[in-house]
């Protein structure tokens, strides 16, 4: 005769009906299947079973969250393993820890680890905050393949809610970033924020407004009879000579100006693009420089603040004194792109304009080509722009002496 199957001996008025005792005890469903009670009136599936001449145990759960159902057919797949001389309950710690590692957090960690060598330590902090806030309470523990298009879209509206229009498209495009990692690591084949192209909010880009050319004159003669804080009508003659981002000549040291060469040497970590950055320093931007020394020459900072000597100059006094005090509607960003313009006008190669401007160089083999090679032409480009400045403050001079006559 052969042996009888001694599963399904459980039901789930059985199940209902067992009363908790003083002492655990089981009730059995069958091959090695049994369901644990406790005191306290708490059940848990267990798997009884042997495997290499040793008695073990299998946790599959408690009930009611996992059904009679569910726990014979995860007994099933639990001895399929067996038969194959594989622990159940090493293969799901190995699969959890596989799971984990595959999780949006987990590749989210590695992913900034590799990245943020390139990056300011600031910045990199600043990134990974972002992702902390904003994207791991809703991806972090999903397993990365497992992420959906909608999944995406649901975080960067949960930003959009407090208008954050500008961290929204921050946020969309680390998550990319982050995706494109796991593809090139073998961790996924798709990237679920290519489908929100067109999906995310934008909010009307307003340009920082430039000085026109035709305005130049009048704000040459203006700047001249400036009657404000003499650090901050300097600057402006530095910016526009330099025409370096407002943030770098706020930050500006002495240490950083090399008189006898003619340049600033601003260094990477306040730069943009992470990367040293050399400004030829025309023959006026050396005038400049050695009166703003009177002022602040005994200082760390070229440009310290009024109030503490020891922090630059606050961001909010050059735009202050181009719109509110001289009432122009422009920007001291915009110098930049008032001097890429005649440049451009004037025929200058774009790779060097490009260069001066401290613009992205994709090309790292190039970018270092390009350093060294354009220098000379770089000087010669500053030259003949602080020349052009100076014809343009002397019309401005002449102009109301002929407006009197």
């Amino acid at each position: 005769m052969g042996r009888q199957s001694t599963t399904g001996k459980l039901s789930a008025l059985a199940i209902k009906n067992a009363i908790p005792k003083d002492k655990p005890y089981k009730i059995s469903d069958g091959a090695g299947l049994y369901l644990l009670i406790k005191p306290n009136g708490s059940r848990y599936w267990r798997l009884g079973y042997r495997l290499h001449k040793k008695q073990k145990t299998f946790a599959l759960g408690v009930y009611p969250n996992v059904s009679l159902a569910q726990a014979r057919s995860d007994t099933n797949d639990a001895r399929r393993l067996i038969a194959q001389g594989v622990d159940p309950t090493s293969h799901r710690k190995q699969q959890k820890a596989l799971q984990q590692e595959s999780t949006f957090n987990a590749i989210a960690t590695e992913w900034h680890e590799k990245e943020s060598g390139r990056w300011s330590e600031i910045h990199a902090k600043k990134i990974w905050r972002t992702i902390k806030a904003d994207v791991l309470p809703k991806l972090g523990d999903i397993p990365i393949e497992n992420i959906s298009a909608q999944h995406c879209l649901a975080v960067v509206r949960k930003v959009e809610e407090r208008d954050a229009l500008d961290v929204a498209s921050r946020i969309k495009q680390r998550m990319d970033a982050i995706f494109r990692y796991a593809i090139y690591t073998g961790r996924l084949t798709h990237n679920p924020v290519d489908a929100l192209k067109d999906v995310i909010k934008t909010r009307k880009v307003t340009h920082r407004k430039a000085l026109s050319t035709k305005e130049l004159p009048a704000f040459l003669g203006d700047l001249e009879k400036y009657q404000g804080y003499e650090l901050t009508k300097l600057g402006l003659k530095l910016l526009l000579l330099t025409f370096v981002r407002p943030g770098e000549l706020r930050k500006a040291k002495w240490d950083e100006i090399d008189i006898e060469a003619c340049e600033w040497r601003i260094p990477a970590e306040r730069m943009k693009m992470r990367e040293e950055h050399i400004v030829p320093l025309s023959n006026q931007a050396l005038v400049v420089l050695e009166k703003i020394r009177i002022i602040s020459g005994k200082h760390d900072l070229i440009f310290p603040g009024s109030r503490d000597w020891r922090k630059p100059m606050s961001e909010n006094t050059l735009n202050h004194a181009i719109q509110k005090r001289m009432k122009y509607d422009a920007t001291s960003h915009g110098f930049r792109s008032t001097a890429s313009t005649y440049f451009n006008e004037k025929g200058f190669r774009s790779e060097v304009i490009e260069r001066q401007l401290a613009h992205a160089e994709r090309n790292k083999v190039r970018a270092a080509y390009n350093r060294s090679q354009y220098l000379a032409e770089r000087q010669a480009m500053m030259q003949e722009w602080a020349d052009y400045l100076d014809k343009l403050k002397a019309r401005a001079e002449v102009i109301p002496i002929n407006q009197s006559a």
